[in-house]
């Protein structure tokens, strides 16, 4: 039985996550998604719209995922010492640098394979989650505007 590891924020499900894991689970039998802690998405992209707790829970529910668990605020390398995974899938644009993981899995004494994926290409403008962000701010500036316009509260 060949384990994968995925993992990410998943702020805003959308597409490119559901192609992510998909692809992850093509490189074993068994996928489990690692969802980054409410403090680490600040650290490392925005404050989470979604709280952590149902950010794993709707990983959870996916039907490609096996397991899901929120991950560690200090070292990153802890839930894969705990996880065992032979492989470590990577998104296309995660920030993690494939070497520098495999180095550090190395000196752990850790034999995992580091996997990066392809991007998806699905064509919609909400493949991602700053895209989203991005087009509900746009819709509301623009329903603000035609309010007043429209002379509304």
């Amino acid at each position: 039985m060949v384990k994968v590891m995925a993992t990410g924020t998943f702020d805003l499900l959308h597409m490119g996550h559901i192609y992510y894991l998909r692809e992850a689970k093509k490189l074993g039998d068994t996928l489990v998604v690692v969802v980054a802690t409410d403090s680490t998405v600040r650290k490392l992209k925005h404050d989470p719209i979604t709280p952590q707790e149902i950010r794993v829970n709707l990983i959870k529910e996916l039907k490609m995922v096996d397991e899901a668990y929120l991950g560690y605020e200090d070292d990153m390398y802890t839930i894969v010492e705990e996880i065992k995974p032979d492989i470590i899938a990577l998104g296309f644009d995660q920030i993690h640098n494939d070497a520098t993981i495999k180095n550090e899995l190395k000196k752990r004494k850790l034999n995992v394979k580091v996997v990066r994926l392809s991007k998806y290409e699905g064509g919609s403008d909400l493949e991602g989650t700053r895209r989203i962000i991005q087009k509900v701010i746009a819709a509301h500036e623009f329903q603000k505007k035609m309010q007043r316009i429209e002379g509304e509260p």
